[in-house]
């Protein structure tokens, strides 16, 4: 029971509110709900919120302009928006935004559950992994001090444990506290782009189609249509962090009609 993650929901239908917080209570969460852009603004002045659901289409404000103004004021904090088919193009200009991810309405108690506990094992580590990478390289410089060099993850701490580091050529993922580098270089992913980049590098050199990697990466099944325009926008976020120019790829390569490939 994740009873101590408080949940918004901000849609403008009374039914689907209570639908879904009465789903998530049972799980534990602590949710707190609103009808429009005005309830839930002040809501969120009173205090942040673990995760927030949106609904994309609503009276006087959408769902995209709260979800801007959102990232303003939390720049951090997971949205999941909700969404009818008709409006997807919308969901994924908002996934562009910044939003997490997106569910169709009507919404699957499972995939809802399932999807929650995956934003929020992705997004409640970030701080959690500043903290660990600074205990790091102060544990370092400790070691240096008592005449070990530790700073290697290649050699002890990966003979410790075999399970938690994933190496590609000049890629190494350490899965443990999610920090990927390129070549000795930290690189600066989002926690959804750290796990696109360790299923690529796990399939490595095959390609992997774009409903294989949304299923492998976020967890979730798409139709062919839906998973190319997600996966084609991860990739190019991808890109512009490990390319030195994402227009020619080094690493990430496009096989047209069937998906995407990581060679090293």
């Amino acid at each position: 029971m994740e009873s101590n993650y408080t949940i918004l929901i901000v849609d403008d239908e009374p039914n689907l509110r209570m639908t879904l917080s009465l789903i998530l209570q049972r799980e534990g969460y602590v949710v707190t709900i609103a009808g429009d852009a005005d309830e839930a603004h002040e809501q969120l002045k009173a205090k942040p919120f673990d995760l927030v659901f949106l609904d994309i289409k609503m009276p006087k404000k959408s769902g995209l302009v709260l979800l801007t103004e959102i990232k303003q004021i939390y720049p951090d904090m997971p949205v999941l928006l909700l969404t009818a088919f008709a409006s997807l193009d919308s969901a994924i200009e908002a996934v562009r935004r910044g939003a997490a991810d997106y569910l169709l309405k009507p919404i699957d108690p499972s995939q809802i559950l399932s999807r929650v506990k995956q934003v929020l094992s992705e997004y409640q580590p970030n701080r959690r992994r500043a903290i660990m990478h600074e205990m790091q390289r102060l544990l370092g410089e400790l070691n240096q001090i008592d005449g070990f060099d530790q700073n290697d993850p290649t050699r002890s701490d990966r003979e410790a444990d075999e399970t938690r580091y994933l190496q590609r050529g000049p890629f190494l993922l350490d899965l443990h506290t999610r920090i990927a580098s390129l070549n000795g270089e930290e690189l600066s992913l989002t926690p959804t782009g750290f796990d696109y980049l360790t299923v690529l590098l796990r399939f490595s050199p095959n390609t992997l189609g774009y409903q294989k990697l949304v299923m492998e990466a976020q967890g979730y099944e798409t139709t062919p249509i839906e998973a190319k325009e997600v996966t084609r926008w991860r990739i190019h976020e991808l890109r512009k962090v490990i390319e030195n120019d994402s227009r020619n790829p080094r690493y990430l390569i496009t096989v047209r009609g069937e998906g995407y490939r990581l060679v090293t």
